[in-house]
């Protein structure tokens, strides 16, 4: 009789976490997929934010390549009047954020309009840092389906006024891994909206966002 207990309170258990973990995955996937639209539809906004993602030596992944391609046409049909390049610049020897303003700026965009966060270490960081470093208040991203939903989720939950545009341009070799890597990242992204709310890696002075890009250059 003991051994049955112990087997139906385990049970019990491991089915409420199973439960919670699909109502955690349904909130971050659902809640502002509604804010999700195309290049064409999508309200206009002073201000794209475009995630890094990995680089291959001096150029961009697909899957950046195609965030930044999508950033570019958003700014040369008037969707925004800047970007925001965040990534991974936190070693000379890795530098997802000068790669992708070199792309950009060969791709037609003023440098001034071309803002570079040098410590976009995670979506988090990328979105805690365009609110409270450069004060950004309404925003645009721009990336690709599979990442989105968790960004705009992390994005409104630190008061961004934010909409987002699918960068899916392709499609991608390594789309199992990044499934994969979304998975665990959604319930990381829910602790931090909802329980941690922890400070960004690094924060640093305010820039103005109405000003010149060229002064975040590095």
């Amino acid at each position: 009789m003991t051994k049955l207990i112990l087997i139906i309170s385990i049970s019990a258990i491991l089915c409420t976490v199973f439960i919670l973990l699909c109502v955690i995955r349904t909130e971050v996937n659902n809640k502002y997929r509604n804010r999700i639209y195309s290049v064409d539809t999508v309200p206009a906004s002073k201000i794209c934010l475009i995630p890094g993602a990995s680089i291959w030596g001096d150029k961009p992944s697909h899957v950046l390549e195609d965030r930044l391609l999508v950033g570019i046409e958003l700014y040369k049909k008037g969707k925004v009047e800047k970007l925001i390049v965040s990534g991974d610049h936190g070693h000379t020897s890795y530098d997802e954020v000068n790669v992708m303003k070199q792309f950009v700026l060969s791709h037609g965009v003023n440098e001034h309009d071309i803002f570079m966060d040098h410590a976009g270490f995670r979506t988090y960081d990328s979105c805690y840092r365009a609110r409270d470093v450069f004060g950004v208040k309404k925003l645009i991203i721009a990336s690709n389906s599979f990442h989105l939903p968790r960004a705009l989720y992390i994005a409104s939950g630190l008061g961004l006024d934010a909409s987002g545009v699918p960068s899916d341009l392709r499609v991608y070799a390594d789309a199992g891994k990044n499934a994969f890597r979304e998975f665990f990242a959604q319930y990381k992204a829910f602790l931090d909206i909802k329980l941690f709310k922890p400070l960004p890696r690094y924060l640093g002075p305010r820039i103005d966002i109405n000003g010149s890009g060229v002064v975040t250059q590095d």
